[in-house]
């Protein structure tokens, strides 16, 4: 689960970052991801492109994946700027793929779902920001059950089970409002051991926890909206 470790540092004379300024800087990055997203799927669900490029999105899952995959093994190694492009970049495919949503919801559930999303979001990383209980444990049981999600998904896309659908849709709930509040506090913590040696050297690290501090939660933000979406919009099955 740990994707970034803060390098150590050559001197022990350091500096150690404001907490708080990194999680403001994790929170406005994410923000900027999903109006990107938003943004992105509008336009492409508005303008007729998302049929026009339908039978291309198949390939998009996997455009995505391979893109965390590089920002999440690379991002030590990255420029700020580049590594903050990428970021927005991998949000934007991820509007495209968003944008088919808009095929089959409604708006007043998109709304609703959003809504929804944003209040437990919200609850669930002010819980992890301030909890004094170690949440490491709970990331390797929610990685676990993450895993069994993805194939229990797999398999009913064969039995198309409702049963199976269901039980998918409201474990997905739970998995990722308890990786909302455990993500946040290893953001927390991992801006707790930065120490750093210089202005710039501090910029650049405080932007790169930042950055894959947001990657985090918005792929926490983005599945939950999506899981909740899932069950409004077929609740009437």
């Amino acid at each position: 689960m740990d994707i970034y470790r803060p390098r150590p540092q050559a001197s022990a004379i350091g500096v150690r970052v404001d907490v708080r300024a990194v999680m403001k800087e994790v929170y406005l990055w994410m923000t900027l991801g999903l109006v990107t997203s938003a943004v992105v799927a509008l336009v492409f669900a508005v303008t007729g492109l998302t049929s026009a490029i339908f039978p291309v999105l198949i390939i998009a899952p996997f455009v995505q994946i391979g893109l965390v995959w590089y920002l999440s093994a690379r991002i030590q190694k990255m420029e700020a700027q580049r590594a903050a492009t990428l970021f927005l970049v991998f949000a934007a495919m991820m509007g495209i793929t968003l944008s088919t949503i808009f095929y089959w919801a409604s708006l007043a559930d998109i709304y609703l779902a959003l809504f929804a999303t944003g209040a437990m979001f919200a609850a669930m990383s002010v819980v992890g920001y301030t909890t004094q209980v170690d949440l490491s444990r709970l990331g390797s049981l929610l990685f676990m059950a993450l895993i069994g999600l993805i194939v229990a998904s797999i398999v009913n896309l064969f039995l198309a089970s409702q049963t199976l659908y269901w039980i998918v849709s409201y474990a997905g709930v739970l998995i990722f409002v308890g990786l909302t509040a455990y993500d946040t506090q290893w953001i927390k913590r991992n801006a707790e051991q930065i120490q750093v040696q210089g202005v710039n050297s501090g910029a650049t690290v405080v932007r790169q926890i930042a950055i894959i501090g947001a990657l985090k939660l918005y792929l926490d933000f983005i599945n939950l909206f999506l899981f909740i979406l899932n069950i409004i919009g077929n609740r009437q099955r």
